[in-house]
């Protein structure tokens, strides 16, 4: 299936349970019609790894996931070979081994003989694909999510680039490898570092912040079917006045649908000053900042 306007993505985001603004889904929409990467930014928490998963069910491709972290290289993106099985599989064919180099005038011809059997020892058998791999080499178009990219190092960053620019690698014992079809590329960034110019070049870029209300409304009316609107409105607009407090960690939305998962295990119906204090963990993952919140429980509940 395609996208065939930005409604239809509105439309089949939300068949998929992710509500997405009319910004979100335009990008959406304009990567699939010029085959651009997306980089999406944004803090922790506010959809950026669910609109990727949403995507590929609404579209009924296979999700592929990368994920990113400081260290990580080129053999655990794209591909590692399972020595210890060729090796295994060297020493169950040891008679036939002997057999090649049987009658061989010197050691030179011996292992001119052997090299002419390396192709059954550096074969797709022995290769282990990882994420970038199986993108590109996939016979289905999939959506491939590199997340938490600005995890990574520059010089994978780098890396990644060349293979979004051209979506093929080269494995130097078997060749070059193009995408059979090419993916829908999401990468995912909460802004620990400035991702590089070239990089964001090379996408379309979309920046996700925290809803506004009557759309965070819309997700908890989605997520949470149950909760009714009086409560539902409560915890928002308590949300909404935490995150203006100056907190080491913002509550995102998944921490709004954590705490009306809570509330509504509780059995509360309407949102008191002792209500928020006593669940203030769901939402505050730092000591300072529950004690913050704690003391300004009457500016938040009304």
């Amino acid at each position: 299936m395609e996208f065939r306007d930005v409604e239809h993505v509105v439309t089949e985001l939300h068949k998929a349970d992710y509500v997405c603004s009319k910004a979100i889904a335009t990008v959406v929409f304009l990567s699939q019609a010029t085959g651009k990467p997306v980089l999406v930014e944004g803090p922790a928490g506010v959809g950026k790894t669910e609109l990727s998963k949403a995507v590929a069910c609404s579209l009924g491709r296979r999700l592929i996931r990368l994920q990113c972290y400081e260290g990580l290289d080129e053999a655990k993106a794209l591909y590692e070979w399972e020595y210890a099985k060729q090796l295994l599989y060297t020493q169950m064919v040891k008679d036939k081994i002997d057999d090649v180099i049987s009658g061989a005038s010197s050691l030179a011809d011996a292992v001119d003989r052997i090299a002419s059997q390396e192709d059954a020892f550096f074969s797709e058998r022995f290769l282990q694909p990882r994420p970038l791999l199986q993108a590109i080499v996939s016979d289905r178009p999939v959506v491939l999510l590199v997340d938490e990219v600005d995890k990574s190092d520059p010089e994978f960053e780098a890396f990644l680039l060349e293979i979004l620019s051209d979506f093929q690698i080269t494995i130097p014992e078997l060749g070059t490898r193009k995408a059979i079809q090419i993916p829908f590329v999401f990468l995912t960034s909460n802004d620990s570092r400035d991702m590089s110019d070239a990089l964001k070049r090379r996408c379309l870029h979309l920046y996700i912040d925290y809803p506004d209300r009557e759309l965070e409304l819309e997700i908890v009316k989605l997520k949470i079917p149950g909760i009714n609107r009086q409560l539902a409105e409560q915890l928002i607009d308590a949300i909404r006045s935490i995150r203006d407090l100056d907190l080491k960690k913002k509550p995102c939305v998944s921490e709004t649908l954590d705490w009306a998962r809570s509330l509504i295990a509780l059995q509360v119906e309407d949102l008191s000053s002792q209500v928020v204090a006593d669940t203030l963990n769901v939402i505050c993952k730092y000591r300072a900042d529950v004690d913050q919140v704690r003391g300004k429980l009457e500016k938040i509940v009304y």
